[in-house]
């Protein structure tokens, strides 16, 4: 199920909830909500401190099949949650050869535990003679590896590390750790939300999308680069921030769009808190402005 349709069946099984409320929800209990009850009052820290601290066995057994949290799953997995998702980075981490590594990913990705979003870095090399700068010898061009499911994603990235504390009924560290690194789990799952909300609005233009999703390269990373079925190329930047977003985001993006060799016909800007006034006068064809209530077009 792709994001976009988990996150709108999560916002109307949770339907007292406010958008805002739903996206951090969701990136943390993205998945498993029918085992869920939310209280609309509760705040995020004590929605976590009662499920993952006093409800902790109930929901390690939402972790399934439950050999993901044994070797060497456990440690491909947590490489994937608590970085940035890069093939050989993941294998490095979880200390395993390419060979074993890929067999058990090709695993997790038949479970639908994890899937695949390929790079679309063009080659260094686009013919076998051509020489290659000595500093980019050894660079690899890599795929990103991503959970299907929010949850998972979360019990990887942060309670699976704390596992026998909680299982002791000790979550003091547990809750330190989440409440300091947190805004990763729905800055990616806004970026994700993003990019289907950027296909959504071309579709309403009668415009289509032939590829989106993040892009990186060898000198920088976007959060969605976009290219439509006229060869038209979208480069956007999201912001899950709690103030509004200004010219100089957008200057910053242009400049990482030329340093990447980038030709950009439009730049897409998402905010969770809107825009500053200057760039609201800017809006026109070049540049789409796009606040938090507009991802109730996925809804």
């Amino acid at each position: 199920m792709h994001i976009n349709a988990s996150f709108k069946r999560f916002y109307h099984y949770f339907n007292y909830l406010t958008l805002e409320q739903s996206l951090e929800y969701f990136s943390i209990l993205g998945g498993v909500e029918e085992h869920t009850k939310i209280d609309f009052f509760d705040d995020l820290f004590s929605m976590v401190q009662t499920h993952f601290v006093e409800e902790f066995k109930k929901f390690h057994t939402l972790v399934s099949p439950s050999y993901l949290l044994e070797s060497p799953y456990r440690e491909v997995l947590m490489a994937v949650a608590r970085g940035d998702g890069k093939f050989y980075s993941v294998l490095r981490k979880a200390r395993l050869s390419e060979h074993s590594g890929r067999q058990v990913i090709d695993e997790l990705v038949d479970l639908d535990v994890l899937f695949v979003e390929h790079s679309r870095e063009t080659p260094l090399k686009t013919h076998p003679k051509q020489k290659i700068k000595k500093h980019l010898r050894s660079y690899r061009i890599q795929d990103k590896l991503r959970f299907s499911k929010p949850f998972l994603r979360f019990w990887f990235g942060f309670v699976e590390i704390y596992h026998k504390e909680l299982e002791a009924g000790k979550g003091d560290k547990f809750l330190e750790h989440f409440k300091k690194h947190y805004e990763r789990l729905r800055t990616l799952v806004y970026e994700q939300l993003c990019d289907a909300l950027l296909v959504e609005y071309y579709a309403h233009q009668g415009v289509k999308i032939v590829a989106s999703g993040s892009y990186w390269n060898q000198y920088s990373e976007f959060d969605i680069l976009a290219v439509t079925d006229q060869k038209k190329i979208i480069l956007g930047e999201c912001k899950y921030k709690e103030r509004k977003v200004c010219k100089n985001e957008l200057r910053k993006l242009m400049a990482k769009a030329e340093q990447s060799g980038i030709s950009v016909d439009t730049y897409a800007l998402f905010s969770k808190s809107g825009f500053s006034n200057e760039l609201l006068q800017h809006q026109d064809e070049k540049l789409l402005l796009f606040d938090l209530d507009d991802l109730k077009l996925l809804l």
